[in-house]
């Protein structure tokens, strides 16, 4: 990449980085089997690289399509806000259960059920779209040709240092989390924020 078009990416890079960094669903999941040291690195990858998928198709124009589809706002807002308060029912769970919180556990967990609950943080989430689809893509019109790519590439970029220093930082941590009280804290802040997040979609929704 040239310096003529590292405007372009460094605007992308801190756009794509504020939108990331806001604690949500995603990042209390990545977070949590960060600590847990439990398919760090493919969870990253499968959340860094759905973003640069999102964020290519709203460069591309996706963006105005999805914004003119109120139905399929809809119909994502509604799994997103059911799937949101089951995982906020199962982290509660958690947290009445701190024998089964321990770190001494990871690697136990399943990889075909972290990728599932991954897959489902990050597309059940109208959020995700709304950001990187529809408000990172409409802000793209701002550049031409080569810049837009650079754009893009920067906000894409965003995502795989946000995710990646998430999951593998989360690690320094550990110390703290060497007491089951911890855990419990953990849990029940993340069942917090997904029962707080499924509300506010099931409000914009009958709201």
């Amino acid at each position: 990449m040239t310096p003529a078009f590292l405007p372009a990416a460094l605007s992308g890079f801190l756009l794509g980085a504020s939108l990331i960094i806001a604690i949500g669903a995603q990042n209390a999941f990545i977070l949590r089997q960060g600590l847990l040291r439990q398919h760090v690195f493919i969870l990253c990858l499968i959340c860094a690289l759905s973003d640069a998928v999102l964020i290519a198709a709203g460069v591309a124009g996706l963006g105005t399509l999805i914004s003119q589809s109120p139905m399929l706002i809809n119909v994502v807002t509604i799994g997103g806000a059911i799937f949101l308060f089951s995982y906020a029912v199962i982290a509660f769970r958690r947290a009445m259960k701190p024998d089964v919180l321990k770190a001494a556990n990871a690697g136990e967990g399943s990889l075909k059920a972290a990728v599932a609950a991954c897959l489902a943080f990050t597309f059940l989430n109208p959020h995700v779209y709304l950001d990187t689809v529809v408000l990172l893509g409409s802000l793209s019109a701002r550049f031409d040709g080569p810049d837009r790519v650079a754009y893009g590439l920067g906000a894409a970029l965003a995502s795989f240092v946000w995710f990646f220093g998430l999951g593998y930082g989360a690690r320094l941590l550990q110390p703290v989390f060497a007491k089951e009280s911890a855990w419990r804290v953990l849990d029940i802040l993340i069942g917090l924020v997904m029962a707080a997040i499924g509300a506010s979609l099931s409000s914009r929704l009958f709201g």
